[in-house]
């Protein structure tokens, strides 16, 4: 049976604002707010962002590769094909993005709540998401396959033709989802759907094992 992750919160200190020196690869941010700026084709691979503010920031192509986000809280975030792979995160908010074509796979997601906003072409592919919990998302082919959730819900979410293949889950909430499409759906053991789901869901599991189905008989 899923369980829902405990709602997360995050307190931050008082942030000292980070200026507009831009990010650095490897670099040390600590106890900062970043508000308004424009990151776009900046390069902080492998850096490391501790009690931080992220607010309204453009992230068109940014990389920030194996980055490392933890006890943070990011805002309003825009932006076109951010590099996010095997960064990781622990007790981390995200709301309000606004974000396609981003690349996080690998990534480690540890106690993180993404609530509102809207994600396209999400590429979760291999990651470990461990009580991560969607909140009133619309999330858009975002592809779980080979990745492990755990202890995950998506309460009150949009998730239209996500990819489960291969995907380990266990106690995965799924049925406060509205699922459309999804496929890998022979994945989804582990998962809690809704009845109503299940019948949504008929149709992909008879193409996913093969099966022919007659109309009217």
């Amino acid at each position: 049976m899923a369980r829902a992750p405990r709602r997360l919160e995050v307190d931050l200190p008082d942030l000292e604002p980070f200026g507009d020196a831009g990010l650095e690869q490897a670099g040390e941010y600590d106890a900062l707010e970043l508000r308004d700026l424009d990151l776009s084709g900046q390069d902080g691979r492998d850096a490391r962002f501790l009690e931080c503010g992220v607010y309204a920031c453009r992230l068109d192509e940014t990389r920030l590769r194996g980055a490392r986000f933890a006890d943070c809280v990011l805002a309003d975030l825009q932006g076109v094909a951010p590099d996010l792979a095997e960064t990781s995160w622990l007790d981390v908010v995200v709301s309000d993005p606004r974000l396609a074509a981003v690349q996080a796979f690998g990534a480690d997601l540890r106690r993180v709540a993404v609530r509102g906003g809207k994600v396209d072409y999400l590429n979760l592919r291999g990651a470990t998401l461990q009580d991560v919990r969607f909140e009133g998302a619309v999330l858009r082919e975002v592809d779980f396959a080979e990745a492990t959730l755990v202890d995950v819900s998506f309460d009150g979410c949009q998730l239209v033709e996500p990819d489960f293949s291969r995907a380990r889950l266990e106690r995965v909430d799924l049925s406060g989802a509205d699922l459309r499409a999804p496929r890998g759906v022979t994945s989804l053991a582990g998962a809690t759907i809704a009845q109503s789901q299940l019948y949504d869901l008929a149709p992909a599991f008879a193409a996913q094992l093969g099966l022919t189905v007659l109309e009217g008989r």
